[in-house]
């Protein structure tokens, strides 16, 4: 019996460990995504800011389009 309690103990503990593990991880992701939100406003002004002499809109960045010559 007293290996039944033991293993059942050490399930708990790891259970526990576990819970604590996604809690700190779900704190993150979610300071995260709020810093994602903040960076994003920040862009939107900065291109908001950035408009050409004649008040046209910059263009969006394109990644294809920046690529280096030797790709």
């Amino acid at each position: 019996m007293t290996d039944i309690t033991e293993q059942l103990i050490d399930l708990q503990t790891k259970i526990s460990y576990l819970e604590h593990t996604v809690d700190t991880l779900n704190d993150i992701v979610a300071r995260q995504d709020r810093t994602i939100g903040d960076l994003q406003d920040q862009l939107k002004l900065m291109y908001g800011f950035l408009k050409n002499k004649d008040g046209s809109d910059i263009a969006p960045f394109d990644l294809l389009a920046d690529k280096p010559p030797h790709y």
